[in-house]
């Protein structure tokens, strides 16, 4: 499956199976979030048979990947932009994920933060019970704000971004295009909307085929 596929075809799923992710499974996603871990400066940690923390708001829920990190003001973004990069990471796997913006209080023993660290968000992991299914989404110019013609890429990217997932399925952002092919991603106040534009920059940059460097 192609990151393009994987985009597609991820749903957000609140209803898992009670079996244990393999450990195949596990240790490649293990690999896949120490890498982030390294480019990217987060401390994101994998939690398995820990039921407590996603048992109000999912059913079946005993894995779920934790994300924190140094607390800066573009932690939440960061978050978002590489939480989704391992979310789509583990639809490749073959499981499902969901993202959850839940209180760590109750759980703060099922995993680690240093010094100076604070906790953003979750994502629960497992095998489904389904595979979810498409959310309402809005539209191209709804998002988007472009003088002229609309290059191609800067199309599939946008397009992209509308199939992340984001709090409340609130789309709370715009991609503007700028005369030097650079790009301005914005979001507007929303809960976790910074999250959100990490989750959707990840996507555009996926769809678009540019790397980071074209965010203004």
């Amino acid at each position: 499956m192609t990151l393009q596929e994987a985009i597609i075809s991820r749903h957000s799923v609140r209803k898992y199976q009670d079996r244990p992710i393999s450990n195949i499974a596990r240790f490649i996603l293990e690999e896949c979030i120490a890498k982030c871990n390294a480019e990217s400066g987060l401390h994101i940690q994998l939690v398995t048979d820990e039921r407590k923390a996603l048992g109000l708001m999912f059913k079946g829920v005993s894995n779920y990947i934790v994300l924190a990190g140094n607390d800066s003001e573009d932690l939440d973004e960061l978050c978002g932009y590489y939480g989704e990069r391992i979310v789509l990471f583990v639809q490749q796997l073959g499981l499902n994920t969901c993202w959850a913006g839940f209180s760590a209080a109750n759980i703060i023993r099922a995993f680690r933060l240093e010094k100076g660290e604070r906790y953003c968000i979750c994502i629960a992991v497992g095998y489904g019970e389904n595979q979810g299914s498409p959310r309402s989404s809005k539209y191209f110019d709804d998002v988007a704000k472009v003088t002229g013609d609309v290059p191609s890429w800067f199309r599939s990217g946008v397009e992209a971004a509308l199939l992340a997932p984001t709090a409340r399925n609130q789309q709370a952002f715009r991609f503007e295009l700028l005369e030097d092919e650079k790009v301005r991603a914005v979001s507007n106040w929303a809960p976790f909307s910074k999250v959100d534009l990490g989750i959707v920059k990840y996507h555009f940059e996926i769809g678009s085929g540019k790397d980071s460097s074209v965010w203004a």
